[in-house]
């Protein structure tokens, strides 16, 4: 028997569930550089040095510095200038602030990011159905007030409430991100939610713990689907999909 009658709610993840990146990180980074005059720092070199900047800032000042009421221009400009140091690019103040401010521009706008061409039509096809759509992320202010609103994935039109966790003070997998979800679709209960995302640890388990519905999205064939598959989570290749298991009378999740 499928869920979809018993549902109220349901809530989606946002990057490589919405949406995508695109191209590489270096490639922003490398037009920021040369913006100032200054030759393309090495991709690699700085991937990894805003992998291990980005952890170590996440971990310090988690949720973007909610906690520690970090500014969160301030805690980006932090994680920049690290990675840039771990990379090998040790720029004097005034040339990385122009560059960071490139960058900060870059990332909060639609420029650095895709839209999956299913994404808007399956969040109108759910509130239509008179569900509630949530949107749940670890992410800070700029993707609800500037990147979601400029990929056209607009509160009152595609989702009701946002749960983002550099407003909330609170992360994936953190069960509490969760809890939140339920007070703000109304005090509902656990059963009456379907949550969306792309990660095993921080979308599927958490959600099935406090007792929602959860099913994972694959757009990318990841290797650990199978994985996901035999611990016995639906994995579905697009929203689209979604919608056709809901309404196909299978979806028992």
């Amino acid at each position: 028997m499928s869920i979809l009658p018993k549902l109220r709610c349901i809530t989606v993840d946002v990057t490589g569930t919405l949406i995508a990146y695109k191209g590489e990180l270096g490639d922003y980074y490398c037009m920021a550089a040369k913006s100032v005059g200054l030759p393309c720092p090495d991709y690699k070199r700085v991937h990894e040095g805003f992998k291990l900047a980005y952890k170590d800032m996440a971990k310090k000042h988690p949720c973007f510095g909610y906690a520690t009421k970090m500014p969160n221009i301030v805690w980006w400009r932090t994680c920049v200038r690290d990675s840039f140091v771990r990379a090998g690019y040790d720029y004097d103040e005034d040339t990385f602030e122009k560059v960071f401010r490139r960058i900060y521009a870059s990332f909060g706008s639609s420029a650095p990011y895709t839209l999956f061409p299913d994404s808007q039509p399956f969040l109108r096809w759910v509130r239509e159905q008179g569900i509630k759509v949530g949107i749940v992320s670890n992410s800070d202010y700029r993707y609800r007030d500037v990147i979601l609103p400029a990929m056209n994935i607009n509160q009152g039109s595609e989702w009701d409430f946002g749960v983002f966790s550099g407003l909330e003070g609170v992360e994936k997998p953190d069960p509490r991100i969760y809890e939140i979800v339920l007070k703000r679709a109304g005090n509902i209960a656990p059963e009456e939610v379907l949550h969306i995302g792309d990660s095993m640890r921080k979308d599927y388990v958490p959600a099935k713990t406090l007792g929602m519905h959860a099913l994972l999205l694959d757009r990318f064939k990841t290797p650990d689907a199978e994985d996901w598959r035999k611990s016995g989570a639906i994995v579905l290749p697009e929203l689209m999909a979604t919608k056709d298991w809901l309404t196909s009378g299978k979806s028992t999740c």
